[in-house]
């Protein structure tokens, strides 16, 4: 067994921990508003490592990635609303859902990846403000910016569980996705993202590539939108917003881009700072503009901690592993 992949075994042990940790947490922490705080932490974790897929393994900038959250939201939200409130409808529901984003990320990406940086960044925000018009518009099927309420499965309407549901899946994905980038299919990626004209001479079909990475990432996404939407019972227009996408898109700065770990860590950070910093509200009138705090705190986070969080930790101990090395060599 060589060197990288015992610290592999050695992190799967480390994630795995804090996971077991995590998943009794509940039963100590047993009241609804804090339960409900960490669950959001999980949901979003897993749409930042979608966007993650995109952006710190591909160089994919997308403004339009809470189109796919939304879809997921969306669809689910309606199959439930509209047919019986059981496990059996839901998991038909799931499917619909996660089906749906695929074909949509597949059609999306067939039609803008050919494009680059800006301009491609641009078409996905087009795309993503053509489906917030309609979810506007079609009022019959999706209320408007009213939203609607619906019905979950008996079991899904227990805080606790919800919790518990949503650490599994948010474990399962990261150790798909993260076997998904340790495989050729992720070295070809992160190529693409360092030099996308070299990876092409070598023979590669980079849209190819990127349009699979976005289909992954889309059905990832829309996986959130469904654990998002169970989590509220109400569904409304918002999903569809940029400020979602931008959300997202901090969480994977401020984490670190590239680490799937680092949008973890962003999404707990900033869900976190959305509630202490609305909780201050009635503190003093400053922190009720808690955009200028939050913008500030990403300040400075982007000057202290340039890779993320993650991505600069992992940067300090690897160069810290070279000088070590080159002085075992000296002393040799």
């Amino acid at each position: 067994m060589n060197l990288i992949t015992r610290m592999m075994t050695k992190s799967n042990m480390i994630y795995l921990g804090i996971a077991a940790l995590l998943l009794i947490l509940p039963f100590f922490l047993t009241g609804r508003s804090v339960q409900f705080m960490i669950t959001q932490i999980f949901i979003f974790a897993i749409f930042a490592m979608s966007y993650d897929l995109l952006l710190g393994y591909t160089g994919i900038i997308s403004f339009g990635h809470a189109m796919f959250f939304g879809i997921g939201a969306y669809t689910t939200a309606i199959f439930m609303d509209r047919f019986d409130a059981n496990i059996l409808g839901l998991v038909l529901a799931i499917g619909v859902a996660v089906l749906f984003a695929a074909i949509v990320s597949f059609i999306v990406g067939i039609l803008t990846l050919r494009l680059k940086s800006h301009f491609y960044a641009m078409l996905t925000l087009a795309f993503a403000g053509l489906f917030l018009v309609a979810a506007e518009k079609w009022r019959d099927l999706t209320k408007g910016n009213d939203g609607f309420t619906f019905r979950i499965p008996e079991i899904l309407r227990d805080s606790t569980v919800m919790y518990i549901v949503s650490l599994v899946c948010l474990v399962l994905i990261f150790f798909g996705l993260r076997r998904l980038t340790n495989s050729p299919f992720g070295r070809v990626l992160v190529a693409i993202r360092e030099n996308e004209s070299r990876t092409e001479s070598l023979g590669y079909k980079v849209l190819h590539y990127k349009v699979l990475v976005s289909v992954v990432a889309g059905v990832v996404a829309s996986f959130a939108g469904v654990l998002y939407m169970l989590s509220l019972r109400f569904v409304n227009t918002s999903v569809f917003h940029t400020d979602v996408t931008i959300d997202v898109l901090l969480m994977t700065i401020i984490g670190g881009v590239g680490t799937l770990v680092g949008p973890i860590i962003g999404a707990a950070l900033i869900e976190l700072a959305h509630h202490w910093i609305s909780g201050l509200a009635n503190v003093h009138w400053i922190f009720e503009r808690w955009i200028i705090l939050y913008g500030t705190v990403y300040i400075l986070v982007v000057i202290f901690f340039p890779l993320g969080i993650v991505g600069t930790i992992r940067a300090k101990l690897s160069g810290r592993s070279k000088s070590n090395v080159l002085e075992k060599k000296r002393a040799s």
